[in-house]
Formats: C-alpha cells, structure tokens, sequence
C-alpha cells in the first residue's frame, strides 16, 4: 500500500476546503459598499507635491460640442467606448505643496451645478490638507465651476486665509459691476457666479490680477491661452528641472477634442482662438515633452500628449504608483 507524504496531505486539505466544494453556508453576507476611494492622486514634480483633488463630474450633452456634425463626434466617442447623448467630464483641481506655501488651482463648483460637484473640501481633507491652510489659490478663469468652491454655501470663504489671483484680462471682463448689468439673460448667471465667489475676499484685500508671463510665487508662472475665456490661463510648474503645465480648459472632452482638436465647446467666449490655443498649446506639449494637467481631463487629469498623425494627438495618462 503507498503511503501518502505530505504533500498529498496538504493538496488534499487544500481541495476539502476550496470554495468550489463547501457543503456549508456562508454565515454572513457582504453588502456592497457603492462608494468611491477618496478623490486625490499623489505625485511628484521635482521637490513639489502634486494632489491631484476630484471635485466631481458634470454630464453634458454631445451637442455642446461644436465645429463637427454630430454622426463624427459619436463616432469619435465610440472609439472610447464613450456613449451620447450625454458625455461625463470630470471637474479637477491641483494642490501643489512647494514646502513652504500649499498653492491650489482651481476651486472647483460647489453645488451650483447639481450634487454630483463640490467635493474639493472633502477631499483635501482625505489628502491631509486643512482649507485654511492654503496659502494661494490660482485661477485659470472665472467660470463657475471652477470659482463656486472659493464660497461655503453660507457665502463665507472656504480658503480664509489664501491670496487669490485671476488673470487681468478675465477679471476686466467678468468682474465689474456694469458687465453684469450689461450681460443678457443667458450669462448673468455666470457674471453673478464670478462676482460673488470673489466678493469676500475682495473685501479681504486679498484678491490681485496677473499678466501674462507673472512669476506668481517661485516656479509658477503665468501663461495665457485665451478663447475659452478673454484672460484663461495655463500654470507652468517647475521645480528641479521637472514641468508640469496645468492648462486648465484647453480640453473639455478627451474622446473627442485630442483626435480633432477643432472640435469647440459651447461654452468658447471666442470659439475661432480657442480652437488656434489648442492648437498651440498641443504643439507646445508634444515638443517639449510637457507633462499636462487638466480640469476637464478624466481624473486625475495628469499625462502627456503624443502626435497621432497630421493635426491629431492622443491622451497618455499617468500611471498609478508610489510617490517617488
């Protein structure tokens, strides 16, 4: 008779026990979960940390997109397996820590848009960072989904002891009080949206413009790309020989505008130089090997760009991994 060594004793201990075989009930349930890991990614750019904030997403209609028929833009989102009419677009944030300032960008929408935004404090928060420590927050324009966050829904100020700065070309468009008196119908909200998130700290004396080119605070500095917005502006990082560009809305939909970036938005104050930024800024990228970040990119909104072919690039979004 052979005897059985041990290692069929173990194989034989393994296959009573495997699931595939057990007579006897699970004693418990699992309920599912259905919430998402907190909101923020964590990298590196020389001797800055970068976090990466998710403040939550905006279904907007394929209609929105202009400057192509219809039957292309579907098509375009179908070669990302993405479906119409409605197309989701992530609204991003940046939390840049040089050492000795934490300098935000962008603040994201609050609820002015609907319950599925303003998770910025939330998950600056989960990253570790407290609103009142942010020493700066740069803007890229004054639209409202990226200025609403500066506000608490009481109207108070969420980052109570930042600077704020916007650029001057968009502050002179959107900020004055005849410019809302002015506005039609259509876009007083967002005249109303900028004034207001800027208003307490205005008041503060804590609000200043910028130009173009501004060194802001060492390795920031300022760079115009208008269309979406008279004065919408990009941030070009740099610490220890490492860039990274937070371009802000030169993207709004990755499945479509890479391929054509011809392809505008509804929302382009001047849809002719939105387009012609685009186009630069993607050149731009693509030769000097830019590291880019975007508020409308899927989160966390941080890759490179590659040319496709004439007139054509494509999104390579950064991989997950250990801060190093």
């Amino acid at each position: 008779m052979r005897i059985p060594t041990l290692r069929h004793w173990l194989i034989a201990a393994a296959l009573a026990t495997s699931p595939l075989i057990a007579t006897t009930p699970a004693h418990a349930e699992a309920p599912q979960v259905k919430t998402q890991a907190p909101g923020f990614y964590r990298m590196m750019v020389g001797q800055f940390e970068v976090t990466a904030l998710y403040d939550g997403y905006l279904d907007l209609d394929a209609k929105l997109l202009k400057n192509a028929s219809q039957r292309d833009i579907q098509r375009l989102l179908a070669k990302r397996f993405t479906t119409g009419p409605a197309i989701q677009t992530a609204v991003n944030a940046y939390l840049i820590n040089t050492g000795s300032k934490l300098v935000l960008i962008d603040a994201g929408a609050a609820k002015a848009f609907g319950p599925s935004l303003g998770f910025i404090p939330d998950n600056l928060r989960a990253a570790g960072y407290d609103p009142a420590k942010v020493d700066v927050v740069l803007l890229t324009h004054l639209h409202g989904d990226h200025v609403n966050g500066l506000l608490t829904a009481d109207g108070k100020a969420v980052f109570p002891n930042a600077s704020v700065h916007a650029a001057k070309a968009d502050a002179d468009f959107w900020l004055p009080a005849e410019a809302l008196a002015k506005a039609d119908e259509a876009s007083r909200p967002f005249f109303q949206m900028a004034q207001s998130a800027l208003a307490p700290y205005q008041a503060a004396g804590r609000f200043s413009t910028f130009d173009d080119g501004t060194e802001l605070i060492p390795g920031f500095k300022a760079l115009a790309a208008p269309g979406h917005t008279p004065g919408h502006s990009g941030f070009l990082i740099e610490s220890a020989g490492q860039r990274l560009l937070v371009w802000g809305d030169i993207i709004h939909n990755a499945a479509t505008q890479f391929e054509n970036p011809e392809i505008s938005i509804e929302f382009d104050i001047d849809r002719k130089l939105a387009v012609a930024t685009r186009q630069k800024l993607l050149n731009r990228v693509v030769k000097d090997k830019l590291m880019v970040a975007g508020m409308h990119l899927p989160f966390p909104g941080i890759g490179h760009v590659r040319r496709e072919g004439k007139g054509s690039f494509e999104w390579i979004p950064v991989e997950y991994g250990p801060i190093r």
